[in-house]
């Protein structure tokens, strides 16, 4: 009886289910792989134009009177870091890699915080301790709507009011504003950023003539409640009355 001796594959077998395993297991960690997040803020990063070289800006005397922007409440469909889109009239999209750098409620005081005290040349106090002497208004804002339309539109529906802390004084006004918006995610967060600028110069219109309304300094107590009742509340801003339409 003849034995015919077969060559000897089990090393070139080895070697190859190896590299295959290998091949395997990188295909599915790259099928496993979460795609790369985005993350979108509406404040503006760069430190604004008024900055120095260095981007700090120098110390400035003590404003007339300050402003408080106090937290800002967003619908609660929109209140999430996600970017939120309308694909319809009753339908959105939660974007899971398109991202707002923090809740949408914080980037949105952050930047009518940051806009203000620049158009009015003052200090936000929220949560700071401040001179009683000092007059302060206090800003709220309460949105209605937030509404991102791809390559259409972006919207805010916004009710704030200013108020004279230290006084019955207040205005409360409604704005809605909307931009149009060209394709893309930067071009929609620009939209809103832009439409936020137009309401911030709203309320800082406001502001002013709240300010430039409010009575001198009295001499007693009983001299201040006459002169808060003879104050007169001025309107909002024409612009702010005029609602823009938009969605």
């Amino acid at each position: 009886m003849m034995f015919v001796r077969l060559p000897r594959l089990h090393g070139a077998l080895a070697r190859g289910a190896v590299g295959a395993g290998a091949l395997a297991a990188a295909l599915a960690l790259a099928a496993c792989a979460s795609p790369t997040s985005r993350f979108y803020t509406l404040g503006d990063v760069s430190g604004g134009a008024s900055a120095g070289a260095s981007g700090v800006r120098s110390a400035a005397a003590a404003p007339a009177w300050l402003i408080e922007v106090a937290p800002i409440d967003v619908p609660p469909q929109v209140a999430k870091t996600q970017l939120v889109v309308q694909t319809g009239p009753t339908q959105v999209k939660v974007l899971e890699q398109e991202r707002w750098a923090s809740l949408p409620g914080d980037e949105l005081r952050r930047a009518l915080s940051t806009s203000l005290t620049q158009q009015l040349n003052t200090i936000d106090v929220y949560g700071t301790a401040y001179s009683d002497a000092t007059p302060v208004y206090r800003v709220s804002m309460n949105v209605q709507r937030f509404e991102s339309w791809p390559g259409s539109h972006a919207l805010i529906d916004a009710v704030w009011s200013v108020r004279a802390v230290r006084s019955t004084a207040v205005m409360t006004c409604r704005s809605v504003v909307s931009e149009p918006v060209g394709g893309g995610y930067d071009a929609l967060v620009d939209g809103h950023r832009q439409a936020l600028q137009r309401i911030s110069a709203q309320v800082a219109a406001a502001v002013r003539a709240m300010a430039a309304s409010a009575p001198a300094a009295p001499a007693s107590a009983s001299q201040a409640g006459k002169d808060v009742a003879r104050a007169a509340v001025p309107g909002c801003p024409v612009e702010a009355a005029g609602a823009v339409a938009g969605g």
